[in-house]
């Protein structure tokens, strides 16, 4: 997200009744059950929520994309209040607030969707940062994507209306933003969408380990704009020792389970070359299990 004169927001109503909604680097798939009137009502409030978030943000990337330290910072539009809060928790690491700028775009529009009564469902999927709500008798599945290059689900995720997730999240060094760690995927739940993404880019982060198969690069010489600066970030991993991938997960676990003590996250998937960890949130990750395993 760089100062620079973005498109007008568009938005598609995809073949299968999704909205699709677009802004600049905001790239929002969603989906909204209910009394139709309800559901039609829900697709413009999407529409209108989104208007305004990408220049605010601008305007206060300053503070967003420093280090947190000292004293919690206090943005002014709610998108960056979200990151702001997600964040704070992971302050003794290297974390800015874009480290949950996705799952906070995605509950902002998710917030507006839920204001409509009449909805039963909904999911604003922000490139893999999924902010929920589901009334106590529906349920959702949803495909986990370990290799965006390779688009079909690796594995599933089983929301009930009962569960209290309510946010999904991914992280690794394949994906859309950079990674200090070699994980192929780390998914999280949490209670909300921005905590779940915050959370996967710090437990991605510490899935990690030295070898020459592993190659990384300057977070700056791969985007100047990057809030990560001159640290190191993972562009490719190669093959590596069975006993190094176990210690680089071992890692891993001991973060993520360390997050849900901290009762921060409710589970965690924890991917490496084909190998897998499950952390908390039984249910839900049992039907993960079963689907990476069939």
């Amino acid at each position: 997200m760089t100062e620079v004169e973005w498109p007008p927001p568009r938005r598609t109503l995809l073949p299968d009744g999704r909205l699709h909604l677009q802004d600049g680097p905001i790239d929002l798939v969603i989906g909204i059950e209910g009394a139709r009137p309800a559901v039609l009502e829900a697709r413009e409030a999407a529409w209108q929520s989104l208007h305004g978030v990408l220049p605010a943000l601008s305007r206060e990337l300053a503070v967003l994309r420093a280090p947190l330290y000292g004293r919690m910072p206090n943005p002014n539009h709610p998108v960056a209040k979200r990151m702001v809060e997600a964040a704070w928790p992971h302050r003794m690491h290297f974390v800015t607030p874009m480290v949950a700028v996705a799952g906070a775009v995605a509950e902002h529009v998710l917030m507006a969707i839920i204001a409509v009564p009449g909805i039963s469902l909904a999911h604003v999927n922000n490139g893999g940062d999924i902010a929920l709500h589901l009334s106590p008798a529906s349920t959702l599945r949803v495909g986990l994507i370990e290799d965006p290059a390779r688009p079909e689900p690796s594995g599933l995720a089983v929301i009930r209306g009962g569960d209290a997730v309510r946010g999904i999240a991914t992280s690794g060094w394949r994906g859309r933003s950079f990674s200090r760690g070699i994980a192929d995927a780390v998914t999280v739940l949490a209670a909300r969408a921005p905590e779940a993404d915050a959370a996967a880019t710090i437990i991605a982060n510490t899935v990690d380990a030295d070898h020459p198969a592993i190659q990384r690069a300057r977070a700056c010489d791969l985007d100047p704009d990057s809030d990560l600066k001159d640290l190191p970030v993972t562009v490719a991993v190669g093959e590596l020792p069975e006993e190094l991938v176990a210690a680089a997960l071992d890692a891993g676990e001991r973060s993520a389970e360390n997050l849900l003590a901290r009762g921060l996250i409710l589970g965690a998937c924890l991917r490496l070359h084909g190998r897998l960890r499950l952390v908390g949130a039984a249910g839900v990750l049992a039907a993960m299990e079963h689907a990476a395993t069939s």
